[in-house]
């Protein structure tokens, strides 16, 4: 998966539509991560809201979650749309890639299609169930969902974690891949860390972005159990993770470090391969080498590296230049990964505040500072899994194909003002998508809170109805 920095639009490219098809798949992976954790992550929290109304006979969080539900299925509409999209791009901006590795390349994306249909036919009967189905077949019925989710994320980072640790093949005389196995393409190298640290940050993401929401009505006063119930349990699953994910990503990051060390130089701004290598915070590396900007640890990346200060860390004068990221790559790497560290620990210190609170109060936390950051830690939240994904990606280049095949090498050779226009089309489609998705959402917020206050000269809709939308004004 291609992606671009801000700094490559200055320079021209050659091959002539190298620029905008990295422009045009950098924009469509940003926009469409956007809505993969709460197309993931979602699900549980409305099937957990839903079996705490079950089994406590508690009208909230049977409201709570039915709202939920039509969160869930608006978001997945609009998710079906953006990732279609991303799909066509492959076989459109990269068809060089796709013919010479389709074979393998495409099981992830096989994988991801199947759990697509499953959990489209569930998301529809799960919407339509609601008081037409008996309730506890209903609950069951959704437990299909989570997993659903899970399942098309892991074909995604199939298809991913093949792009940094390509396996399972033999190249053949040609250099297309011979002697497929299944298996081994599946199971490659990164999909176990690349996995379990997007699955976290997914969940982590929605969890605290489905707080944030009650987060902000807690703030302007309202502090009933619809925003308590609202709040605790999507937040309490984020809190959980945040730790969890601090242990990933330390796991991931030394798989990096052994496997891509292009990508770990570039990650750590290293510019000369050596031992007590030191982790800068911040900075901005020159063409020389030289950082300026940032506060130098000394010897703790080879430390966290290695586990020794002795640990010797390879620099990115140690790769051929036309194999390794560039400086200007480098640093948006190191910047992105920066970013995604920070918040992560921040995220780590709301966790401790509200375990602390929990265990001295049994209750919520009382400052309004909390609360604040809370409000904050959604969209907080979405800024790390982006930077993540830049990492990602962008260390990778020049490579599509990790040592196998260079971006220049895959992109479509067609004229460039075809990919202008393409691209240009997608961002007024996607303009249209965010109006109208955001738009409903906003609608729907009022609507429920009329609902909520029952004010009078409403029109009340069916019983069956009023739940998921709310009152129609008269």
């Amino acid at each position: 998966m291609p992606a671009l920095t801000p700094f490559d639009f200055l320079a021209a490219s050659a091959p002539a539509a190298l620029l905008p098809s990295r422009m045009q798949m950098a924009f469509t992976l940003a926009y469409h991560i956007i809505l993969v954790p709460l197309g993931v992550a979602l699900p549980l929290l409305t099937v957990v809201m839903e079996g705490i109304g079950l089994r406590r006979n508690d009208p909230v969080a049977l409201r709570l979650a039915r709202r939920w539900s039509v969160v869930m299925a608006v978001q997945f509409a609009v998710g079906a749309v953006t990732g279609t999209i991303l799909s066509f791009e492959f076989g459109i901006l990269w068809p060089r890639m796709m013919g010479r590795f389709g074979d393998v390349f495409g099981i992830g994306f096989g994988i991801e299609g199947w759990a697509f249909f499953l959990e489209a036919i569930f998301i529809g009967i799960y919407l339509y169930g609601w008081k037409r189905l008996p309730p506890k077949v209903h609950y069951r019925l959704g437990w299909v969902l989570p997993p659903a989710g899970v399942l098309g994320a892991f074909g995604v980072i199939i298809a991913n974690s093949w792009m940094n640790t390509p396996a399972g093949f033999q190249l053949g005389p040609d250099g297309r891949p011979i002697n497929v196995d299944v298996m081994g393409a599946i199971f490659t190298p990164a999909l176990g860390y690349e996995f379990w640290h997007l699955i976290v940050a997914l969940y982590m993401t929605a969890g605290f972005m489905v707080a944030s929401v009650y987060a902000v009505g807690w703030l302007r006063g309202r502090r009933d159990r619809y925003h308590r119930l609202g709040f605790t349990v999507p937040f309490t699953m984020g809190a959980v993770l945040a730790p969890v994910q601090w242990v990933i990503g330390d796991i991931a990051t030394r798989a990096v470090f052994e496997g891509q060390p292009a990508k770990f130089a570039a990650m750590e701004i290293t510019w000369k391969t050596q031992s007590h290598n030191p982790e800068w915070v911040g900075g901005v590396m020159r063409g020389d080498g030289s950082v300026v900007l940032g506060l130098p640890i000394p010897s703790l990346d080879s430390l966290l590296a290695g586990f020794s200060p002795s640990t010797v860390v390879k620099g990115l004068t140690s790769f051929n230049p036309s194999d390794r990221p560039s400086v200007v790559d480098a640093n948006f790497v190191h910047l992105a990964f920066d970013v995604m560290v920070g918040l992560g620990s921040i995220a780590i210190l709301l966790t401790l505040w509200y375990a602390l609170a929990w265990i001295r109060y049994r209750d919520l936390p009382r400052s309004n500072w909390f609360f604040r950051g809370a409000a904050l830690a959604g969209v907080g939240s979405y800024i790390a899994i982006e930077a993540g994904w830049i990492t990602t990606e962008v260390g990778r280049q020049p490579w599509i194909v990790y040592n196998l095949m260079r971006v220049t090498d895959a992109v479509n050779p067609v004229d460039p003002v075809y990919i202008w226009i393409m691209f240009g089309t997608l961002l007024v489609v996607y303009a249209v998508i965010a109006f109208f998705f955001v738009s409903l959402l906003l609608r729907l917020s009022p609507r429920w809170r009329m609902d909520d206050e029952g004010r009078p000269g409403e029109i009340d809709l069916a019983p069956e109805e009023a739940a998921p939308y709310g009152p129609r004004p008269a």
